[in-house]
């Protein structure tokens, strides 16, 4: 971790009028993500708010659930205004403690601040927080009276350097260290599995392969890709829109581009399939043209992204499309029981049957042999 947590601080009582000195419990003190030094105290926290895209779902990982003393509106399941059909599996898991708690706001993506009296109303004694502005992190401190400690995704998803140092800085602030440091083990085991198996592929035995519908903060649609693609990074496979377009992560791609990049396989991601619905209706014939179409060689891939990146949503993703790319070194890859491996890992709980109950899961992780006719049918 590049984040060093600061040593306690002990509160020393100098002899005074014949008194001797006391040495009282130590407090803490600790650099957040966004590099705030936030006094902690003691380190026994029984009410606990989380708000912002993620910082729930990452408390989840860690935390204990039942410590909250509010959620968000996003992710109480009586109140709940979009995603209902999107599988966030650490709101799947909990959803039945979420139920029973007070609103600490509104949350989600067109409420993007902090509701500081309906978090007050929830009295808690830590806030964790995925908002990142240093400035508004300080002044919500100030108007709480309890410490808020930022946390920190990263475009990496479920790999990158700042989720592994958020869930290692939730371990230590909730005396939880042993969890945290065995999510960020397993984390690492699979980067470092998915990479050594395919890192001595040649590049000419390798299938040019394109992501699409990759959702970003809402649906998308076939022309949403990524140039830095972690799921592709990972395990060495070879991105169709690699030197095809500017940028750097996320980007929209010209259909006249997509049109000519060679793709030999398609994934497509669950989030955008109802606007790519919409899109292949008006010209069927410019996708069923494709040569990948042609062949069959289309597949779904999980969404990841809802109210930021469910990280073990991507780790599984990360799984399929090392199959997808490399069917013969991942044959005895069964995607169903990689799943429920990881969310158990995750969140404690196997949770692919609930994550396939989901509407926009469209039955879960499948080769889709007949795009029109799949699309038709969904």
């Amino acid at each position: 971790m590049k984040k060093t947590f600061l040593l306690p601080i002990a509160s020393l009582l100098l002899p005074l009028m014949g008194c001797t000195v006391n040495v009282e419990d130590p407090t803490y003190t600790i650099e957040d993500m966004n590099g705030r030094t936030v006094l902690l105290g003691k380190k026994d926290f029984k009410r606990v708010v989380c708000i912002g895209a993620g910082a729930l779902r990452m408390y989840s990982y860690v935390g204990d659930v039942n410590l909250l003393s509010g959620v968000e509106d996003i992710d109480n399941p009586n109140k709940i205004f979009m995603w209902q059909d999107v599988a966030r599996p650490y709101y799947l898991v909990n959803k039945d403690v979420f139920a029973k708690l007070p609103s600490c706001g509104v949350g989600g993506p067109k409420n993007q601040a902090a509701e500081a009296e309906k978090i007050l109303a929830c009295n808690p004694d830590i806030v964790i927080s995925e908002y990142e502005d240093v400035d508004a992190a300080n002044a919500l401190q100030e108007k709480l009276g309890v410490p808020v400690v930022t946390l920190k995704y990263g475009p990496k998803t479920v790999f990158d350097a700042n989720v592994k140092e958020s869930l290692s800085m939730l371990g230590f602030i909730f005396n939880r260290e042993a969890k945290s440091e065995a999510l960020v083990s397993y984390i690492d085991s699979i980067e470092s599995e998915l990479t050594s198996k395919t890192k001595d592929i040649k590049d000419a035995d390798k299938p040019s392969i394109y992501v699409g519908c990759v959702g970003n903060w809402g649906q998308t649609n076939i022309y949403a890709t990524s140039t830095t693609y972690p799921m592709f990074t990972v395990a060495n496979i070879k991105n169709a829109v690699a030197g095809q377009v500017s940028g750097q992560g996320n980007q929209t791609i010209d259909p006249e581009k997509f049109q000519a990049l060679k793709m030999d396989k398609i994934i497509l991601d669950a989030s955008g399939i109802a606007n790519f619905k919409t899109t292949y209706q008006k010209e069927p014939a410019l996708f069923d043209e494709l040569e990948a179409v042609k062949k069959g060689e289309v597949y779904l891939q999980m969404p990841y992204n809802a109210y930021y990146t469910n990280l073990e949503t991507a780790a599984i993703d990360a799984y399929y499309c090392a199959q997808v790319a490399y069917p013969t070194i991942f044959k005895d890859l069964d995607i169903a029981a990689k799943a429920n491996e990881i969310t158990e890992k995750f969140l404690g709980k196997a949770c692919y049957s609930d994550i396939l109950a989901c509407g926009s899961s469209f039955g879960g992780f499948q080769k889709i042999d007949n795009l029109g006719s799949w699309l038709a049918s969904h």
